[in-house]
């Protein structure tokens, strides 16, 4: 495509576009006459944009209301954005489960599916269980696979621009892997791939607790915590995509590792997986005193991550998810600690979202690049239906 320049009159057709959807998306179903109020543009320039929306199936036609009815004359026709004119998808890839959740172009949620996938797995069969779960989840609401327009991915790991896993230790054969580039020969749109807990802190801004709040923090504190940051309302990936490795601060001073923070025996935990670690929780309730002393040394861990973290970004707001959120005790530490250590202590709460919230925050992202295209300035390859 040539330079674009001031006068040009694909430039203004595409601003005038972007301008009449943002305003139909923002409201129920406006008359043209209110459209042309809300946007400030002329009514022969308004008409030929909805003409233009209406042939790309982004806009209908909507019902007349109860007081459009005219002395004489056809009520004042009304419109509204077209949601339904495609789907985007979000999906968890976890070391437990896969999960995918359905959205019209709105966000508006159509469906959820969750499958168990065994620890093990090679990367071959979760990701065969990922497309089995698209498959039923699309089945199930009655949604061909041409109609999706993104699909957005939660994983854990540090995750390349590409959709690419530079380094996972918490699924097998994950490192290295090109997992955008797997999951799109299943898809004919955009693959968006980001790190887990990054997009379950996007979840949270979207939905859950953090609505409302630009600066705060999502922590997945599973066996080896991860962190994903909102700065001025905005994802902080860091430069190679690695902000947020908590988990690895151990190895700064603190070289316990997490099979020996939770063993009851004085050897280290074998094997180290959440069932395992919640025996031990659940003996430390009923009064373990090894136990108790095992949960003492992971939560003194958490603090310490989690506080690293609150005093390098300032956050308003701290969001614990993953399992270690539904352990008992887990919050008052976390408060204590990060009002002793912080000059500034943020606000400390339990995700709202449970195990939605990384499918939810993947959906997010697809939403993000349709909305991108949708209002982008320059021309745009969203698909035709």
């Amino acid at each position: 495509m040539g330079r674009l320049t001031g006068g040009d009159p694909s430039l203004l057709r595409r601003i005038n576009s972007a301008v009449v959807l943002h305003a139909l998306r923002g409201s129920q179903t406006p008359t043209l006459t209110e459209l042309v109020h809300s946007t400030g543009l002329s009514r022969p320039t308004v008409e030929g944009v909805i003409e233009g929306l209406t042939e790309s199936r982004l806009v209908v036609e909507a019902p007349a209301e109860p007081g459009d009815a005219r002395k004489q004359g056809r009520p004042a026709r009304r419109f509204r954005f077209h949601a339904e004119a495609g789907h985007l998808l979000g999906i968890e890839i976890g070391a437990h489960q896969v999960r995918a959740v359905l959205s019209d172009l709105s966000g508006q949620l159509l469906g959820s599916l969750g499958h168990d996938v065994a620890e093990a797995a090679s990367a071959d069969d979760r990701l065969d269980r990922v497309r089995g779960t698209v498959a039923e989840l699309l089945r199930k609401c009655g949604v061909a696979r041409s109609t999706l327009w993104a699909v957005g991915v939660g994983s854990p790991g540090i995750v390349e621009a590409d959709g690419a896993v530079r380094l996972s230790t918490a699924l097998p054969g994950w490192t290295g892997l090109p997992l955008g580039e797997r999951l799109q020969r299943s898809f004919r749109c955009p693959v968006l791939v980001e790190n887990d807990a990054n997009v379950a802190a996007v979840a949270e801004h979207w939905k859950g607790v953090g609505m409302g709040t630009d600066d705060m923090v999502f922590v997945l504190a599973g066996l080896s915590p991860g962190a994903g940051s909102l700065i001025g309302g905005r994802l902080h990936r860091g430069f190679g995509g690695a902000a947020g490795e908590i988990g690895a601060l151990h190895l700064l001073g603190q070289e316990v590792t997490p099979e020996h923070l939770l063993s009851t025996t004085g050897t280290p935990l074998h094997p180290l997986d959440e069932s395992a670690v919640a025996r031990v929780f659940a003996l430390a309730k009923g009064g373990d005193v090894q136990a108790k002393e095992a949960v003492d040394r992971y939560l003194r861990r958490l603090v310490h991550d989690v506080a690293a973290l609150v005093l390098a970004l300032d956050p308003e707001l701290v969001v614990i998810g993953g399992w270690a959120a539904g352990l008992d005790g887990v919050l008052e530490p976390l408060r204590d600690q990060l009002a002793r250590y912080c000059l500034r202590p943020p606000e400390v709460t339990l995700s709202a979202l449970g195990q939605e919230a990384i499918a939810t925050g993947a959906l997010r992202l697809a939403l993000d690049h349709v909305e991108e295209q949708l209002f982008a300035v320059e021309q745009t390859s969203l698909p035709r239906r």
